[in-house]
């Protein structure tokens, strides 16, 4: 049952489908990007990163999801092109539960993802966090598909309850479903299968959150020339990068890869750990420090 026989009110379905290419600039190879974005979705202004990288903005314009409503971004990347997508603003999520006669167990807003990267391309998905509100439903499921030596890193930070106001996720709950798959040749692989549901028991318990209200991931799906070693140097120097930072941080290894997990009351110290890591990420690939997007908090200085 859609918002719409509830309310009267036609949920919203934004889509948005983004191609990205290299282009030669004057000798110097640079992305750009075609694409179309329906309501309430709406593609801002792209700029043209150091490194040739084509930083674009998604703008959210209805200023939150409630239950019903629906978000598609599909992106592919030519051979050799690298691409920076992240979000205006915050995500809202309203809550649900128990506001329509009809359906009391409250309707899901969910968000769908799908990355398709050829060879050699380079993506960046670093949108700003996700707010669930008190009896808020909300769920993500994101699919990433490579070529050889294509790169994916990718990271979401969500906070559960307004904590600022007092307020808990109630009987909300968050899911998450991410699956990145490498194919090469020879075959595919797994390179990621990873699912989580936070709500209920999960929030104070030992095994989920330990009553914190914000947790925050970050996967880096790594170009096949990346060593052994080399990953294990930088695993190591991202949890250096974890001091004077509040909270409990976690991170490891893929196969060819790492992941990075946040729990504890903090979103901004999430979004400083996650970019220290993405700027050593930039560093062991030889490419310049990353360009903090234009949309995001000016008065954060996460990098230094």
């Amino acid at each position: 049952m859609g918002i719409s026989s509830i309310t009267g009110n036609r949920p919203w379905h934004g889509q948005v489908r983004l191609n990205f290419r290299g282009v030669d600039d004057g000798g110097q190879a640079r992305t750009v990007h075609q694409g179309a974005a329906s309501a309430p979705l709406k593609l801002q202004r792209a700029f043209p990163q150091a490194d040739g990288r084509c930083e674009l903005p998604l703008l959210h314009t209805a200023g939150g999801l409630v239950g019903g409503d629906q978000l598609s971004i599909t992106t592919t990347l030519a051979p050799g092109s690298r691409a920076l997508l992240t979000s205006v603003a915050a995500q809202k999520i309203y809550g649900s539960i128990g506001r329509f006669r009809q359906a009391p167990e409250g309707l899901w807003a969910r968000q769908n993802l799908h990355f398709t990267l050829e060879e050699g391309a380079d993506l960046e998905w670093l949108p700003q966090e996700v707010v669930v509100y008190a009896n808020g439903l909300f769920e993500q499921h994101c699919r990433v598909e490579l070529a050889p030596e294509a790169s994916f890193l990718g990271g979401e930070v969500v906070r559960l309850g307004r904590t600022a106001a007092g307020e808990g996720l109630g009987s909300g709950r968050w899911r998450s479903a991410l699956e990145i798959r490498r194919h090469r040749a020879e075959g595919s692989d797994w390179v990621l299968v990873d699912r989580i549901e936070l709500g209920g028991r999960a929030l104070e318990g030992e095994h989920g959150l330990a009553g914190s209200p914000v947790h925050g991931s970050l996967v880096w799906a790594a170009p096949d020339s990346l060593t052994p070693t080399a990953l294990a140097t930088l695993v190591e120097s991202c949890r250096a990068d974890r001091n004077g930072l509040d909270g409990e941080m976690a991170c490891g290894t893929l196969s060819q890869g790492l992941v990075a997990r946040y729990r504890g009351p903090s979103s901004q110290a999430a979004r400083y750990w996650f970019s220290r890591i993405w700027a050593r990420i930039r560093a062991v690939r030889g490419l310049p420090p990353p360009q903090l997007p234009r949309v995001w908090p000016f008065q954060e200085q996460p990098l230094l």
